[in-house]
């Protein structure tokens, strides 16, 4: 089974998210994960904006895994975003990005959160998978697909 499904709950998917910029969406998710963690999202916010001043996460084909990590997280936990219109995320193929993977791992996280990253970068080079996600009709859907995405080999 996947890692990933273990660390996305439904409530942390969320499409047609109308951000207009990388803040605006680390806000939107701050609030998420305020809600499902208890973290504060300031803290939220801080973590991925520090790591996005590292590097851009965005992948290509529209996608990007933005990530950092979280004094006081206990596990790993993830969020799901389809944005409404992409949005610039200085991705190495220059394209916009549309579809967000976002994960907070503990402070003092071990190799795992590279397994999680590793996961992730295969689930989203899926061309079948990205292209599911796009079309899927609502939340439940694209947590479905998520949930039954399998690693290869």
């Amino acid at each position: 089974m996947s890692q990933i499904a273990d660390l996305l709950p439904p409530a942390n998917v969320a499409l047609g998210v109308d951000a207009t910029s990388k803040s605006r969406l680390f806000e939107i998710v701050g609030a998420l994960f305020e809600r499902d963690t208890g973290l504060p999202r300031a803290a939220v916010v801080a973590s991925l904006a520090a790591r996005e001043r590292l590097g851009s996460t965005g992948l290509g084909q529209g996608i990007a895994i933005p990530h950092g990590r979280l004094k006081g997280l206990g596990e790993a936990r993830g969020a799901f975003v389809r944005l409404a219109a992409p949005i610039a995320f200085d991705a190495p193929d220059g394209r916009p990005v549309s579809q967000v993977f976002v994960l907070l791992v503990p402070e003092h996280a071990t190799d795992r959160h590279l397994q999680i990253l590793s996961e992730l970068a295969q689930m989203f080079s899926d061309r079948a998978f990205r292209d599911g996600l796009a079309a899927a009709a609502d939340a439940a859907a694209a947590h479905a697909l998520i949930r039954g995405w399998e690693p290869a080999g």
